[in-house]
Parts: C-alpha cells; sequence; structure tokens
C-alpha cells in the first residue's frame, strides 16, 4: 500500500493572493449550465484503516473533521492524451463529499471528443445543480490555477473562488447551501459522473497540486480544531485516496512532499 510523508507547517498563507486580484464575477459571458454531468461526492468508497482509501471517481487527498470553513489549492492544467470516444478528466478543490452527499467545489475539466482536447473551468454546488461552466474564462493545458472554498461563518453561504494565475482571469460565486455538512476538505482528480454511471476517465498524464510544484499558494484547509497544509491535519484524518475499478488502479496520488501541501497525481488506466 502507497505511503505518505507529513510535515507540520505553519496556519494557511495562500488567501492573501485572492486579496491581489479582483474577486467579482467575469462580466462577459459569465456562467451557463453544462452538459447535466456532476462532479460527484465519494462513491465506493473501501477504506484501508491505515490512511488509504479506495474509491470509484476519486483521486487525490481528503482531510476529514468538522466544522471546515476553507479549502484552497493549487494545480497546473495537464494535456490530455485522446485517443477515440468520449472521456473526461477534472481536477478541483472542495468541500464536503468524502463522507457526505453534498459538494462545493469549483476546478477545471479536460473532455476528450475523439482525439482532441477541450478545456474550461467551473464551479459546482453538488448536487443541487449540474456542473456550471465559466464561460469567460479559457483554461489551457499548462495553465497554473488557484481555487478557495470559503465558508461565510454566520450564514448558510459559500463563496467559490477560481483564478488562472496565467491568464489573470478570476472569477468568485456566492450561494447559500444550507445542507452542507462541512466534515471534510478535498484535492481531487476525478472522473465525473451522469446520475449512478461514473465516466471515462481520461489520460491526463500527471496533474501537479501544491506550491512546491505551481509556485502557488499549498493545498491547505481550515476546519473547528485545526489549519494550515494537508500534513498540518492529524496523521488520522489525512486519507490518500486512490481511485480503482474492478481491482485496477486508474489514478494514484504521490506522497505528500515536504512542505506538507504538495503532490502529484497519475493517471494509470489501461
Amino acid at each position: 500500500m502507497l505511503t505518505k510523508r507529513f510535515v507540520v507547517l505553519g496556519a494557511i498563507a495562500i488567501l492573501p493572493a485572492f486579496a491581489q486580484v479582483p474577486s467579482a464575477p467575469l462580466k462577459t459571458g459569465t456562467t451557463q449550465p453544462a452538459a447535466p454531468r456532476y462532479h460527484a461526492p465519494m462513491r465506493g468508497l473501501v477504506d484501508y484503516k491505515n490512511g488509504t482509501v479506495t474509491t470509484g471517481n476519486w483521486s487525490g487527498y481528503a482531510v476529514t473533521g468538522t466544522g471546515f470553513t476553507r479549502a484552497v489549492g493549487s494545480w497546473t492544467v495537464p494535456a490530455l492524451m485522446c485517443t477515440s470516444g468520449t472521456e473526461y478528466a477534472v481536477f478541483w478543490v472542495g468541500i464536503d463529499g468524502y463522507s457526505d452527499e453534498t459538494v462545493e467545489q469549483t476546478g477545471t475539466e479536460g473532455v476528450c471528443s475523439g482525439t482532441t482536447a477541450t478545456y474550461s473551468a467551473w464551479y459546482e454546488y453538488c448536487c443541487s445543480e449540474p456542473i456550471i461552466t465559466i464561460t469567460g474564462m479559457t483554461v489551457k493545458p499548462g495553465d497554473k490555477m488557484l481555487a478557495a472554498i470559503i465558508y461565510n461563518t454566520g450564514t448558510s453561504e459559500f463563496t467559490v473562488e477560481i483564478k488562472d494565475d496565467t491568464t489573470g482571469q478570476t472569477f468568485s460565486k456566492t450561494k447559500s447551501f444550507p445542507s452542507a455538512q462541512r466534515t471534510s476538505a478535498e484535492f481531487i482528480a476525478e472522473a465525473p459522473s451522469e446520475g449512478d454511471t461514473i465516466l471515462p476517465l481520461a489520460d491526463y498524464g500527471t496533474v501537479l497540486f501544491g506550491k512546491d510544484n505551481t509556485g502557488l499558494g499549498g493545498c491547505t484547509a481550515e476546519d473547528s480544531t485545526a489549519s494550515g497544509v494537508i500534513g498540518a491535519f492529524p496523521a488520522a484524518d489525512i486519507e490518500q485516496i486512490i481511485m480503482e475499478k474492478k481491482n485496477v488502479m486508474e489514478s494514484i496520488p504521490s506522497s505528500l512532499s515536504s512542505d506538507g501541501s504538495s503532490f502529484s497525481v497519475t493517471w494509470a488506466a489501461q
């Protein structure tokens, strides 16, 4: 089974990066509903009780706890290797979905149609709505993304923020979501779903998360008892997530790097 390294670091330092850029929604294009696809909560969890779990649709890292108020992370958009058919690869930061049926999230998606790949940014308050594509934001492979999910304390509102640091484009959206449990924060590569069906995962090679890999903020979170990088949380609350279908690993995260917030996830499906 895969192993992990944890380094305890200080409190969250990434959020000021958002303060340096406008956080208002893009004024041209804004948003539109995409196809009826969802970036769904975790499906088919198998917990090995050693800090690793397998699931049918997620890979990456989650931290669990109570009363999460923020999750922040960065990644570099990978280029898809498309050959035939329709396949998907999604990368995001979110709160919830590990042990409940809602997710407040934002990220990027790549879609293979035959040999052609298209890329987009999106947000979703799953599953009260399908994926909402941010049509005013242009995304391409190699772009460095920075995303945050912030719970507005004393309300039922969550704000999602995403920035393409390569182009400078930003987007934010605030929505009331009273059913959220706030029991986890995640940094994920995903195969999205249509209903109960997990869609085919595109070959994305390797996606790089966190400060060591992007030069932007690390992957951090805050709940009622802990805050900071992934590695700052108690070891019992950190889960390394492997995507596996029919006993075949499809997407595999690395161990955390020495800063406690960075890692890679590698496509392994054949």
